[in-house]
């Protein structure tokens, strides 16, 4: 019962992070910082990281994996943004790695779609099958492009 009400949690700051992050990545191709939604996404996605540690597990896990990279794209951004306040290359760090946490937080929603979504399940029900792949595919190609629209307008 405990499980499933942390999991519930978890979801939720996961998909809050996801959304605020989206919100924060349309600001940035109007070169508007948007303060509130970037420190909501700053948190709700450092909380998803943290709180994914948490799940009981008996071995280091692809997600742990990317939960340690998730964390350490996550402290350049909170750098880029606050300390250094955007100032000269901090600027297009901070866009790289906010978008790349943002990435990861997707490419995990991906994952988590097509374990969860039956439909979606047997497809690829592995996660090595094609759907899967042209699925995570997309998802990159996107990132990638909006992230270097996002770096050249920020």
């Amino acid at each position: 019962m405990i499980l499933r009400i942390y999991t519930a949690i978890h979801v939720v700051i996961s998909l809050l992070g996801i959304l605020s992050g989206f919100v924060v990545m349309a600001g940035m191709m109007t070169a508007n910082p948007l303060d509130g939604w970037t420190a909501f996404f700053l948190i709700t996605t450092i909380a998803t990281s943290v709180t994914g540690f948490f799940f009981p597990v008996k071995r280091l896990m692809p997600a742990h994996v990317v939960g340690v990279i998730s964390l350490v794209v996550l402290a350049l951004a909170v750098y880029a943004r606050y300390p250094a306040d955007l100032a000269g290359s901090w600027r297009w760090i901070w866009v790289v790695a906010a978008v790349t946490a943002q990435y990861l937080n997707v490419f995990v929603l991906v994952v988590q779609m097509f374990q969860k979504i039956p439909s979606l399940n047997l497809l690829a029900p592995t996660q090595k099958e094609r759907p899967f792949q042209l699925a995570q595919g997309a998802v990159l190609v996107v990132f990638v492009a909006w992230g270097i629209l996002a770096g050249l307008r920020f």
